[in-house]
């Protein structure tokens, strides 16, 4: 399931996420062990955006569920607990938004285009924005025509604010040029783009930057994010240096396994640990906190 979480997240909301396992203090009170996939929000702090549990088969014991197996035997079942929730949306605002409103990635925003005709009570503008609309919608794209008297400059800042991820504009000078002009929201730039042809080059242009284009740059940007605020330490000292200096982040620091150097490295840094990730980094043969020998690298943070 973790494998599961973690592509939804990464193809679906264009979110990075480290797999890893919880520690015996950090794991879901009453399970044999925990996993989890941990995010960086855009501000530094962690956010857990889904869990794992197996149970064994301890709270089949403490509630009696039993089953007849094949030797027509009773035993005890052994469960898993798992699922995501509604913060996942939380982690999407905190993600990718930014001070204009939402940025949604395009594979879970409800429009994904929208078209916005410019001047539109001029002759031929509407039908210029229908044929458009026809032509996105017959592609498979989720798509929005706003021919509401609100002013462009008002439906420019509304589907900003709400996150759509690409406009498409045409008024009477695109129509005499024979183009229209696409906007990205999550860079706000704008491109010129051939009417011609039954809207051929524009419906393959707003293609790409939706299924391709689009998710990849906002993919790449968390992820430069997360890097450039994922610091390893070999010390305590180092560890509160760069949370000083360079902000909120992850930290990645080698730990004995002891709970309370767990809890001493929260107690004077900040920072608790998160998750032991499934991708290991040997960065020394030391505990951060103790000196004693390490057993594993820890994943630790300031979490929502």
């Amino acid at each position: 399931m973790l494998n599961v979480y973690a592509e939804f997240c990464e193809k679906y909301l264009a979110m990075p996420v480290v797999k890893g396992k919880k520690t015996e203090s950090d794991k879901f009170a009453g399970a044999v062990s925990t996993y989890a996939i941990e995010a960086l929000m855009h501000d530094g702090k962690a956010l857990q955006a889904g869990t794992s549990h197996y149970f064994g088969d301890g709270f089949a014991k403490a509630f009696d569920i039993q089953f007849t197996d094949k030797d027509n035997k009773l035993k005890y079942p052994h469960q898993t607990s798992w699922g995501m929730t509604t913060r996942l949306i939380g982690a999407v605002i905190m993600t990718h938004g930014d001070n204009n409103g939402l940025v949604l990635p395009p594979a879970v925003a409800p429009v994904q285009v929208v078209i916005v005709p410019i001047a539109q009570h001029k002759e031929g503008v509407l039908d210029k924005a229908n044929e458009i609309y026809e032509k996105l919608k017959a592609s498979g794209l989720r798509v929005k025509l706003d021919d509401s008297d609100n002013s462009p400059g008002w439906k420019f800042a509304e589907y900003e604010m709400k996150g759509v991820p690409l406009r498409v504009e045409i008024g009477p000078k695109d129509i005499e040029n024979g183009q229209c002009m696409i906007a990205m929201r999550y860079n706000g730039e704008k491109t010129a783009v051939s009417t011609e042809n039954m809207y051929e080059k524009l419906v393959a242009a707003v293609k790409e930057a939706i299924e391709k284009t689009i998710p990849e740059v906002m993919f790449a940007k968390a992820l430069e994010n997360r890097t450039n605020r994922t610091y390893r330490c070999t010390s305590l000292d180092e560890i509160t240096r760069a949370l000083n200096e360079k902000g909120d982040g992850f930290v990645e620091a080698m730990w004995c396994g002891d709970e309370e150097c767990e809890d001493k490295v929260k107690e004077l840094t900040g920072v608790g640990s998160r998750c032991i990730p499934t991708q290991q980094h040997e960065l020394s043969d030391k505990c951060v906190c103790c000196g004693k020998p390490a057993k594993c690298m820890v994943l630790w943070g300031k979490a929502y």
